[in-house]
């Protein structure tokens, strides 16, 4: 069957584009035709829809895939039929080798699934850091990454406060029992200085140096919200300040650090990271309603641009490859 794809075919623009016709299956891969797909907002909107570049389209996106599988070795894992989950691009049909791919719990809905991509991300800081339950934990920047960062350690026994300056994705939270505010309290001597993680997905270089200040000394600032552009004349001083006055631990939040396959001397893996966030999902210890809305493909440079307003509502979108003709 003829495949498609979503395309960035130029700055700020996008389109569902039909692909070439598939090439013979790769030995010892699975195949399948697209479910669903999720949006990574920052990573697809900050870091390719709203780049102004032009040498730098057409391009493929996204890597979060749910798809049913129509062909599989027997020695693979895997029978048609299945449902699985792959980091694949927008695009169908799907092809990977086993190991790429993560067979879906029983009874899981397979959009709420494409969120475990989004999971993983900072899963990894969890594997990481040095901070363990019933710690103080706050994250910063409440989309959809730091939502499901907040609610992988709450479940996980921190006791977590979401920060961010809109009440609706502080909301989000709310119902979840969890505290929030708009802004790190820097007054509260609960907090402050009692904080010994925060991680920090909002990319804001002025909520980061809140966060430097808020934690404990020798606490955890993990940075896994991209910078991707200037917010404030801040200077640096003010942060290298708090941080060595601070004894503040600052570092990358780079989700790679972890390996993807278990290994011997290692702590945790990719691989495991992304099905235990299938199966907290699947057993509702990760809560997906409100998070995202179904899209259509075919819509898909109206749904870039909704979210790139950054209004209230869902947090991300994910694409239902059921409404696109010819893909059964």
């Amino acid at each position: 069957m003829p495949g498609f794809a979503v395309r960035m075919t130029s700055p700020g623009r996008a389109a569902l584009e039909a692909g070439p016709e598939p090439e013979p299956l790769p030995e010892g891969h699975i195949e399948g035709i697209a479910v669903a797909s999720a949006i990574s907002p920052g990573t697809e909107i900050e870091g390719t829809f709203a780049i102004s570049d032009a040498s730098r389209f057409p391009r493929g996106s996204g890597y979060a895939m749910v798809f049913r599988v129509t062909h599989a070795g027997k020695d693979s894992g895997f029978a048609p039929g299945d449902l699985a989950f792959a980091m694949k691009p927008h695009a169908t049909p799907v092809h990977c080798l086993p190991t790429q791919a993560w067979k879906l719990p029983k009874g899981i809905d397979p959009f709420a699934a494409t969120l475990a991509r989004l999971a993983g991300v900072s899963w990894s800081t969890l594997t990481t850091t040095h901070a363990r339950p019933p710690a103080k934990a706050v994250v910063t920047g409440l989309g959809i990454v730091g939502n499901l960062a907040a609610q992988i350690l709450n479940t996980s026994g921190y006791r977590v406060m979401g920060c961010d300056p809109v009440e609706d994705r502080r909301a989000k939270l709310d119902r979840l029992a969890m505290a929030t505010c708009a802004k790190l309290p820097l007054d509260d001597a609960n907090w402050r200085g009692q904080t010994d993680l925060v991680v920090d997905c909002s990319g804001h270089e002025g909520a980061v140096l809140d966060a430097c200040k808020i934690v404990r000394k020798g606490g955890e600032v993990v940075l896994v919200g991209v910078p991707w552009r200037k917010r404030t004349d801040l200077p640096a001083f003010d942060v290298l300040n708090a941080v060595f006055h601070g004894y503040v631990h600052l570092r990358g939040g780079w989700e790679w650090e972890v390996p993807i396959d278990p290994s011997d001397f290692r702590r945790g893996s990719i691989r495991e990271n992304i099905a235990a966030a299938l199966d907290w999902i699947a057993s509702g210890r990760i809560q997906t309603e409100g998070l995202y809305r179904l899209a259509d493909p075919r819509e898909c440079e109206t749904v870039y641009r909704q979210l790139q307003e950054r209004g209230g509502g869902p947090l991300t979108a994910v694409f239902d490859w059921s409404r696109v003709e010819g893909n059964p």
